[in-house]
This record gives C-alpha cells, sequence and structure tokens, in this order.
C-alpha cells in the first residue's frame, strides 16, 4: 500500500472537494482518498501496482481541476 499526497489548484468549496474525491475513488487500485480544501491536496491510499501520480493527475485534471508541477 502507498499513499500519494497530489496538490490540487482550483478547488473553492466542499462541491469541488467532493467532485475530486469521487473521480479518484472511481480509480482502481484506490482503497482511500481525503482531500482538504485548506491545504489543497489530495491524500489517496492506494495499491502502487494498479494506479499512480499520472493517473490521478489525469482524472484531476479531467474533472476541470489543475495538478500544479
Amino acid at each position: 500500500m502507498s499513499t500519494s499526497v497530489i496538490p490540487v489548484k482550483g478547488m473553492s468549496c466542499m462541491g469541488c472537494v467532493n467532485s475530486i474525491k469521487s473521480v479518484l475513488e472511481k480509480i482502481p487500485g484506490v482503497t482511500s482518498v481525503e482531500v482538504s480544501l485548506d491545504q489543497a491536496q489530495a491524500t489517496i491510499h492506494h495499491e502502487p501496482s494498479l494506479s499512480g501520480h499520472n493517473i490521478f493527475r489525469q482524472a484531476i485534471e479531467e474533472a476541470g481541476f489543475e495538478v500544479p508541477e
């Protein structure tokens, strides 16, 4: 099990938090997701053989948010 912390730009409300959490929870291998509006980040607990940073970045960006470099 691994934990990835991904910075997220563009969140302004709990609706944004819920949107990001929802798309990340659908990714295979993800066991839990915590999204912090205050810290502007998503913490994802996952199986590294099934998912990783690039997949998380793509899902967040497709949901309309930005993942800074």
